[in-house]
């Protein structure tokens, strides 16, 4: 029997020519099978080439990054764009949101007693508004808030109550000032700005504690400047005052009018009461910051 072939006639190796039978033989069994490994020498043509497109690709990468323009140069025409951006789309604080916060430390509440017939319990008269000239406790209020009290007593931004003393008065100018014995460790005084370049339109804010309830702020403007004013039960008449329509009520007396700025430039006196209902009607006084500041023996601006 015939035994079958172990290699099909495609699967045969070609033979190699030339030479003998026998050395045909040995060149076909020792030609490798499976995978074709190829091995380059330095001398290799593909060697040489391939180091020349790695280094002007090299070359390439380099001259991009040197020849690459630099950032551009920030304009103020492009800072003027990202400030406008930034005030369209950005929620600021309103004018009279940045006066109020600039003086509420500056603010107290003014109470005024009267001592009981047993000589102990103090009896509130009124509330009233001060605010802080010196960071000593000296504080500007009203004459009528404070007039006639047996006992007064302040209360500070942060919560601090003192007892107060009246230190002087301006009877003219309806202006006292008193000096708080007990004072907080971080006390602020408002600043004061003169009202020479007060105009009628300018805005104000008026802060302090109309029936009580505050500090509370209202805004408005300047209505005019060198009003005069006579009380409705008869007193005596004031002049050179500030006019404003921001809202004022009883409890504001003594309270300052201030700029959108934070500074002081009077102290609300009066509010115009044709009826007899103590209510603001659209038009308030204040006195103006220069009297103020004489009556507490600073020098006028």
């Amino acid at each position: 029997m015939r035994r079958p072939a172990l290699y099909s006639r495609s699967s045969q190796p070609r033979p190699v020519t030339g030479g003998t039978e026998s050395e045909s033989a040995q060149i076909v069994a020792a030609a490798p099978t499976g995978r074709r490994w190829w091995k380059l020498s330095a001398s290799d043509p593909r060697v040489l080439w391939s180091a020349i497109l790695l280094l002007g690709a090299c070359l390439l990468v380099v001259t991009g990054l040197v020849l690459k323009p630099g950032a551009r140069k920030i304009t103020q025409e492009d800072i003027d764009a990202a400030v406008l951006k930034t005030l369209e789309t950005a929620t600021l604080p309103s004018a009279a949101a940045r006066a109020h916060e600039m003086i509420a430390p500056s603010i107290v509440r003014v109470i005024s007693y009267e001592i009981g017939v047993n000589g102990r319990d103090e009896i509130e008269r009124g509330v009233g508004t001060g605010v802080v000239i010196v960071d000593k406790g000296i504080i500007l209020t009203n004459l009528h808030v404070v007039q006639g009290a047996e006992r007064i007593k302040v209360v500070f931004a942060d919560g601090l109550v003192s007892v107060a003393s009246i230190k002087s008065v301006q009877a003219a100018d309806d202006l006292a000032v008193l000096q708080a014995h007990t004072i907080p460790d971080d006390l602020h005084a408002a600043t004061m700005r003169s009202t020479s370049d007060l105009l009628p339109g300018d805005q104000v804010v008026a802060i302090g504690f109309p029936f009580g309830i505050g500090p509370s702020t209202s805004a408005g403007v300047v209505s005019g400047l060198k009003r005069s004013f006579r009380s409705p039960d008869g007193g005596q008449e004031m002049a050179n005052l500030i006019q404003f329509d921001a809202a004022a009520n009883p409890g504001n007396s003594g309270g300052p009018l201030v700029t959108m700025d934070g500074q002081v430039v009077g102290i609300v006196t009066a509010i115009l009461n044709p009826s007899q209902q103590r209510t603001f009607i659209g038009i308030g006084f204040a006195v103006p910051i220069e009297n103020a500041a004489s009556a507490a023996g600073l020098h006028p601006f």
